[in-house]
């Protein structure tokens, strides 16, 4: 994904040394050369943004009922009006935004904690050399750490970036770079919030099909009046509620693959990012190893006689990232596109 360009113009950034050969440069990022413009380089919604929201727009509407229909019975059996709780929802959102909700959620939602000291330096140094390539202001983000022994690193909500203890051990200044490079592309393109965003609004909806499964699985347990019974109100809620929306409430069973496609792409738009500010080396060197470290598990698996399952059709069309051969094909391209 190519950084986004305002009404001013700077130059381009010095790659530094090993960027345009694709060698490694160590921890040698230098920040760009020339004015940076920090307003020319902020935050938009590209197409794989757009797209996961249209894909939500289902479950959108279903949430929406299902609010509207709690807060009817509500406002029959309690008194407050209805539109007060709906309007409440509708808000809520917001707070998701919140630094201080935005916290709790790296906390309890992502299961991140704060850099110790040690981690802190070196990920704050080497954050700041990456959004000085993209003249981002590093304060903008909040940088948590993920305790985990894999190579990894998020980006969530509004102002998250989160990376793995072992990311911060084992990889060099270069290659974090690249990690971090990526998932700044994420919140460039809009990627982050629009899924906290989706996932907290369909959340009534997803609620309520679980509810619906939990009583389903039960029905044969209870006396058959009472199956009967349940069985007429599930029935009329369904008919209800596919009524409301006119049907679209039926779309989310046929969207898991459109979904985990633009899922896909917005995984190559952020390596497009990191690429466009000089890190697709550093990133393909992470990829490869990953690489390395698959091809090394299935090769111990065989020697142990133990077969390696490979992945299914219906697995790899419901995959959120892309396999990394075409994430290595497509950063190569830009290298020597580069060149």
């Amino acid at each position: 994904m190519s950084v986004p360009h305002g009404s001013e113009s700077r130059k381009p950034a010095d790659p530094g040394p090993g960027l345009e050969s694709g060698h490694e440069p160590g921890s040698d990022l230098r920040p760009p050369v020339g004015r940076v413009h920090i307003s020319a380089r902020h935050r938009h919604i590209d197409v794989t943004t757009l797209g996961t929201l249209a894909l939500q727009l289902p479950h959108l509407l279903t949430s929406l009922t299902v609010v509207l229909a709690a807060s009817y019975v509500a406002d029959a059996l309690f008194g407050p009006p209805w539109w007060i709780p709906v309007g409440c929802w509708a808000a809520s959102g917001a707070l998701a935004f919140h630094r201080p909700c935005e916290r709790l959620l790296a906390r309890w939602l992502y299961g991140l904690r704060h850099p110790t000291p040690e981690e802190a330096r070196k990920l704050t140094s080497v954050w700041r050399k990456v959004t000085a390539r993209a003249g981002v202001d590093p304060n903008t983000y909040q940088l948590w750490v993920e305790d985990s022994d894999e190579v990894n690193a998020m980006a969530a909500a509004g102002h998250i970036v989160g990376v793995t203890s072992h990311s911060l051990r084992s990889l060099t200044p270069a290659r974090l770079a690249g990690v971090l490079a990526h998932e700044l592309g994420h919140h460039v393109g809009g990627h982050a919030w629009a899924s906290l965003i989706t996932f907290w609004y369909t959340l009534p909806a997803k609620l309520t099909w679980r509810l619906l499964r939990w009583l389903a699985a039960r029905v044969d347990r209870l006396p058959v009046g009472t199956a009967a019974v349940v069985i007429g109100v599930l029935g009329a809620t369904v008919f209800a509620v596919a009524t409301a929306t006119y049907g679209l409430v039926l779309l989310p069973l046929a969207t898991p693959y459109l979904v985990a496609a633009v899922s896909r792409r917005s995984e190559l738009r952020a390596d497009e990012h990191a690429a466009g500010l000089g890190f697709a080396p550093q990133l393909m060197a992470v990829l490869r190893e990953d690489l390395a470290h698959e091809e090394a598990s299935r090769v111990g698996a065989a020697a142990m006689g133990v077969r390696f399952e490979e992945e299914g059709v219906v697995a790899r069309l419901l995959a959120s990232h892309p396999d990394v051969h075409t994430r290595l094909h497509r950063l190569q391209a830009h290298v020597d596109t580069a060149r």
